[in-house]
């Protein structure tokens, strides 16, 4: 059994204002196009996503959030992503350099109020285990989200899940 520490949804200090700044436009943006998402979602591979959002038909976008040059450089897990969804994005701000961004992954700016997919990037769909295992961590911690909102108690247990 793999472990899956639940997550508040209010920030918990690793995230910058800047980066919160980032995810509420993303967050806007993915709702306008009928996505939900979850901020801060373990994957099977442990890494840690800062978006993860599913849409309508069941395909999945991983959302790294970037705030600065340094931020971005300092990352060297973004390439473990792709195999954990459909699509790969990067979010920042207009004061980024958008040319620091690799042409693989699309790219997403954003000003806090609203956000715009300025670069696309192409599909490459996940397997059907694939698919599944993420569905199941992305219903799971869902769920436990809003359990832990009805009884506050519960924030920051740890659950199982089943092996992906």
């Amino acid at each position: 059994m793999a472990l899956v520490r639940t997550a508040d949804l209010a920030p918990d200090g690793r995230q910058s204002e800047t980066a919160l700044m980032i995810r509420r436009g993303v967050g806007r943006l993915l709702r306008g196009l009928g996505y939900a998402y979850l901020p801060e979602l373990t994957l099977a591979s442990g890494r840690r996503a800062d978006m993860v959002a599913v849409g309508l038909k069941g395909d999945i976008w991983i959302v790294e959030i970037k705030s600065s040059l340094e931020d971005f450089r300092a990352d060297s897990k973004w390439p473990d992503y792709h195999s954990h969804c459909d699509r790969l994005f990067f979010a920042t701000h207009p004061g980024v350099d958008a040319g620091i961004f690799p042409e693989e992954a699309g790219l997403i700016l954003s000003d806090g109020y609203g956000a715009e997919i300025v670069r696309d990037c192409g599909e490459d769909r996940l397997a059907g285990a694939t698919r599944k295992a993420v569905m199941l961590r992305f219903a799971q911690a869902a769920a436990n989200r809003l359990h832990e909102l009805a009884d506050p108690r519960l924030a920051g247990t740890v659950t199982e899940i089943g092996d992906d």
